[in-house]
């Protein structure tokens, strides 16, 4: 009997843990060839801020509707959307492919570009410090915008490269950039950068081909093509992604080098070797409780420090280049692809 009871516990045990897993929920279409670049929630207002490359929506978390939809005829300054950012005013703000950025609140638009002070018309990330001071990492630089007068001031010289796609803000309101040559950070007062050579990126142990398509000087082939005659490449100088864990370590998701960890002092790096589902990361996030999911080149991955669950297309997601990643206040995974957006939950 005694034995039975615990065959009957182990059972109910399994059950339990595998209800538990993580699985994909459902999946939203936006058309084959549209890509989701970003994703943000506002959690006042109860939406996601969906950016493609035809538009943006802004998403009821609880319907599951779109409660808006903005292209060029409704304001904004192009339909790519590559980043959305939403500052401690509730002002939002749209980083667009070649078409500057364009602010939106109460119902009111207004579009900067260079001549207003931007760095490029090129926008890829933000960022808000604690007192509310806005940054804009885009294709030639970075901007840092004055709550107060909206003044922009543009840093490139002290950047590791100009070219930034992601931005973080730590703990002690340190800014990190992660950009085309590696990882900046500035502290108020000074600037510092890392590399490959410093750690930064896992080792070419595949011996990929190295991807030139680094964008120094010129914008005719800056096509962001990660693959070469059909294999992909490594530029582990290459950042994508910047994220701040509470601990304020710096997760840093690399072109071929993985995702690298900086502790304050040095770098550590996961891979596919560890078990990450690939070594191009375009997005990082992490949920509340304290799993890291990374948004790969082929699928996504979560990693609680120990174990490792990936999603590809065979567990659901429409596409695995998986270029956005935010958590709803609900706790569920909303994952960014080509052709529409995937729902994770539990």
């Amino acid at each position: 009997m005694k034995k039975k009871l615990l065959i009957a516990a182990m059972l109910l045990s399994a059950c339990a843990a595998f209800a538990q897993q993580w699985k994909v929920i459902d999946n939203f279409n936006v058309g084959e060839p549209v890509y989701v670049r970003a994703l943000t929630v506002e959690k006042s207002k109860g939406s996601i801020w969906v950016g493609t490359s035809g538009g943006v929506h802004e998403v009821d978390l609880k319907t599951l509707k779109p409660k808006a939809t903005f292209t060029r005829k409704d304001g904004l300054a192009n339909e790519y959307v590559f980043s959305v950012g939403v500052d401690n005013q509730g002002q939002k703000w749209f980083g667009t492919n070649a078409g500057g950025v364009s602010r939106f609140k109460d119902g009111q638009w207004k579009t900067f570009f260079p001549m207003h002070g931007l760095a490029d018309y090129w926008v890829y990330c933000f960022a808000s410090q604690k007192d509310g001071t806005l940054w804009i990492g885009t294709w030639a630089g970075v901007n840092k915008v004055d709550p107060k007068t909206q003044k922009f001031t543009t840093y490139v010289r002290e950047l590791i490269n100009e070219w930034v796609y992601g931005l973080g803000v730590d703990a002690k309101d340190r800014v990190w950039f992660g950009t085309e040559g590696g990882v900046s950070m500035f502290d108020g007062k000074t600037w510092k950068s890392w590399n490959h050579k410093d750690g930064l990126g896992a080792p070419n142990t595949d011996q990929l081909p190295f991807s030139t398509n680094t964008g120094l000087g010129t914008r005719s082939r800056h096509d962001l093509a990660t693959m070469n005659e059909g294999r992909p490449t490594y530029n582990p100088n290459y950042v994508f992604s910047i994220h701040i864990d509470p601990q304020d370590n710096v997760w840093a998701g690399t072109w071929g080098g993985g995702v690298a960890k900086f502790d304050g002092k040095k770098w550590t790096n996961l891979n596919s070797k560890d078990g990450l589902a690939g070594n191009i990361v375009y997005s990082i996030t992490q949920h509340p409780d304290g799993a890291y999911w990374f948004g790969t080149n082929k699928g996504v991955s979560r990693y609680d420090g120990k174990k490792w669950q990936t999603f590809g297309k065979k567990e659901g997601l429409i596409e695995e280049n998986v270029y956005a990643l935010a958590i709803s206040p609900a706790g569920e995974v909303w994952v960014g692809t080509r052709g529409g957006v995937t729902r994770i939950g539990r």
